[in-house]
């Protein structure tokens, strides 16, 4: 893949992904700080459930973000779509899909 059209596709999801976090971030700390008697729930077990959706959710976008970081840090490094684990190229069908790939598919469905 190009690096330009990596950088692209890689500064995109970034942003897309950082945007979404800073909602997530913000919709929790909005629900932290909403008084309990503005709730009606009909399973008290409900605020629990609904407070580990959202750091599941958190901590799924921070470590995509993370994953971007790397895979920007790989495009300065100069070893950007090739396999961190054993520096075979990633194809570009793959880095088209997944711009922040660091496995190829038989790597990746090996680590499952």
């Amino acid at each position: 893949m190009e690096e330009s059209r990596a950088r692209a596709l890689l500064r995109a999801e970034r942003d897309e992904v950082a945007g979404l976090l800073r909602e997530a971030e913000e919709e929790t700390r909005a629900d932290l700080t909403a008084p309990d008697s503005a709730r009606d729930y009909g399973d008290e077990a409900l605020p629990l459930t609904e407070e580990a959706e959202d750091e599941a959710i958190t901590a799924d976008l921070r470590e995509r973000l993370a994953a971007i970081d790397r895979a920007l840090a790989r495009l300065e490094a100069g070893t950007y779509g090739r396999s961190v684990l054993s520096g075979q190229p990633i194809p570009d069908e793959r880095l088209e899909a997944d711009p922040a790939a660091e496995l190829t598919v038989e790597e990746a469905r090996a680590q499952r």
